[in-house]
């Protein structure tokens, strides 16, 4: 980071794919970029953002530049101020994005891209390219030797099209939601936000067993789902919390609210004794030991997943780890969360949520929580009365079903086509 003013015909850069906040030096090259650039960029930032943004900034005329990376930021809350120089910059021709499940790395899970700059003065538009098989990649490389006389199925836009703000997938892939009417956003209804971070989860969750060890007063501990196998269907009740405790998991969060409890006070020396009250989160709390304030939701929803989105209904309410995500909702949706739910759990709702998500590679797929708030959802209001009478009845059968353990996929399919029903335009 000590070269700012040479000027490079040609830059070729697979750059580390690292967070930056270990970086003893951190602090220091952050004020570099942000006296050299004008860019102000948080702690939290890959560190191969730094090696794109200065590798942009030194091309020189007509320098031209290849750059692969994971391809998370197009689609990502932090990729916004990343898209917004790219386009400030205007050197950036091509986007190519590797659209399979398969992974490009070993042991690497993550969706990668591969990004082309060419710094002439004529660049008008953006072309987005989706490789969906070796064959894809093949033809592109036998194109590429061609440039600029390249012929691709990508989508060009313009520059002055771009929009930073939005998830980049509307270019290179198609949109679910956009057959569909009636939609809103789910933060119409409430909010997402993730599950409780404890720093160290070993420590601060609980088993019968555990308790007992260190004779912990049941008043100091929670009801808290701790993995996300624990809740595996679209209810979670109270028996099933009973089910899990009584099998030796841990479903207890400790939640010190006083230390005039000599078993807690002993319980913290020896969390102080394991460092426990330096590790990251833990040393930004005060007092260390005391967890976040975060009431049980009524819905929750899986972060990671490889087979569609998963919300369940938390009948039992207790707690969440970051797991899950907690979804409250106002009184509005409160009034109307079976008519909700009943959507959220159909095939319909899971390929519009798809237009949000964010994908690591090998099929993985991930929701933060400001995916989830600004993915659409039926508007409630667009549900005439009689119907959404008849969708909670169905519901109410479905959720019987599933806690006998015999889920009545019939029933599922019939939400499903009444929603389909209503959206479609």
């Amino acid at each position: 980071f000590n070269d700012w003013n040479n000027r490079y015909d040609g830059i070729i850069c697979n750059p580390p794919y690292q967070r930056f906040q270990n970086y003893k030096n951190r602090n220091e090259i952050l004020a570099e970029f942000q006296s050299r650039l004008g860019l102000a960029l948080s702690g939290l930032t890959n560190l191969h953002t730094l090696f794109l943004l200065k590798s942009v900034n030194q091309l020189s005329e007509n320098g031209r530049a290849a750059y692969i990376l994971p391809s998370e930021f197009l689609n990502a809350d932090y990729g916004v101020f990343i898209k917004r120089n790219l386009i400030k910059y205007k050197s950036l021709k091509y986007v190519i994005v590797f659209d399979f499940t398969e992974n490009l790395f070993d042991n690497v899970i993550t969706t990668s891209c591969i990004l082309l700059f060419d710094n002439s003065a004529d660049i008008k538009t953006v072309e987005f390219i989706a490789v969906k098989s070796l064959d894809d990649l093949a033809y592109l490389e036998s194109q590429i030797p061609l440039y600029p006389n390249i012929k691709t199925s990508g989508k060009a836009v313009l520059y002055e099209d771009l929009d930073e703000n939005i998830k980049w997938r509307a270019y290179y892939q198609k949109q679910n939601g956009s057959k569909y009417k009636n939609l809103v956003p789910l933060s119409t209804y409430g909010k997402a936000v993730r599950g409780i971070a404890t720093g160290d989860n070993d420590y601060f969750t609980f088993d019968e067993q555990k308790k007992r060890e260190f004779e912990i007063e049941d008043k100091y501990l929670l009801p808290c789902l701790t993995k996300a196998n624990q809740a595996s269907s679209y209810f979670f009740t109270q028996e099933d919390f009973d089910e899990l405790r009584a099998a030796g998991k841990n479903v207890y969060l400790l939640n010190i609210t006083d230390i005039t409890s000599p078993a807690v006070r002993r319980y913290i020396q020896l969390g102080e004794k394991l460092g426990v009250h330096k590790k990251y989160l833990t040393s930004h709390r005060t007092p260390w030991y005391v967890i976040e304030n975060r009431p049980p939701a009524p819905i929750l929803v899986t972060v990671f997943n490889r087979n569609g989105l998963r919300f369940v209904r938390n009948e039992a309410d207790v707690r969440n780890l970051t797991c899950f995500h907690c979804l409250y909702l106002d009184m509005f949706a409160m009034d109307k969360i079976d008519i909700l739910m009943a959507y959220l759990i159909t095939d319909v709702a899971r390929e519009i949520f798809n237009d949000n998500r964010r994908e690591y590679g090998d099929g993985l797929e991930k929701f933060e929580p400001n995916d989830l708030n600004d993915a659409k959802v039926i508007n409630l209001e667009s549900v005439p009365q009689d119907t959404a009478k008849e969708i909670s009845e169905i519901f109410a059968r479905y959720r019987v079903s599933v806690l006998q353990n015999r889920p009545d996929i019939t029933l599922l399919e019939l939400l499903n086509r009444m929603y389909s029903k209503l959206l479609l335009k």
